[in-house]
């Protein structure tokens, strides 16, 4: 199986959320850690999501909540990043809560990588309908997975096997050679991210 990182939106995802018992359960998945969880900085989180990638070139993202848009600030300020695609579950919407303020301006245009939102009818971080536009623009498929929640631990989604056959089939559709097709010219970090 091709490494997968997972990448968590505020607070983390503490046991038993789906993520940390996919990173619990799977030799070749790594949750990427953040300094501070509960006070979210997008130019650290992006910093720290792309040190893993540079470690781990060509894998998986799987993002949830907050994650998905650090992946996606991510994609579209460094393009030449080399991940094999993205599965983004569950996209926060940073005017629900002032927490996430920081995030505001929901990045637009394509993410340049074979991508899949999944998203709720009834989830009280984003609006179906702004999902589903979003995944337009971005150049992602969309998975309906009706009235699921936050697709979280209160939403009744425990280890959710599902979401595993989700980035196996985005992973499948695509020939191995296309994998690295991003890459293009070295990524250039802030000082000190690999220390």
């Amino acid at each position: 199986m091709a490494r997968t990182l997972i990448i968590p939106g505020i607070d983390g995802s503490p046991a038993p959320h789906w993520q940390h018992w996919w990173a619990s359960t799977e030799a070749e998945a790594l949750m990427v850690e953040q300094d501070d969880w509960a006070n979210p900085d997008p130019d650290q989180w992006e910093v720290e999501v792309a040190g893993m990638i540079l470690q781990h070139p060509g894998a998986t993202q799987v993002a949830h909540s907050l994650g998905c848009l650090v992946v996606a600030r991510l994609l579209r300020r460094w393009p030449q990043v080399n991940i094999s695609g993205v599965v983004i579950v569950a996209p926060a919407d940073p005017a629900q809560s002032p927490r996430l303020s920081a995030f505001s301006g929901l990045p637009r245009g394509t993410l340049g990588v074979p991508a899949v939102v999944v998203a709720s009818r009834n989830d009280p971080w984003m609006s179906f309908t702004q999902a589903t536009a979003l995944a337009a623009d971005w150049g992602a498929d969309l998975v309906d997975l009706g009235f699921s929640g936050h697709i979280n631990v209160a939403s009744g989604h425990g280890p959710w096997p599902e979401g595993r056959l989700i980035r196996e089939e985005l992973l499948a559709r695509q020939p191995r050679h296309v994998l690295f097709a991003r890459t293009r010219a070295p990524v250039t970090l802030p000082y000190g991210v690999m220390n």
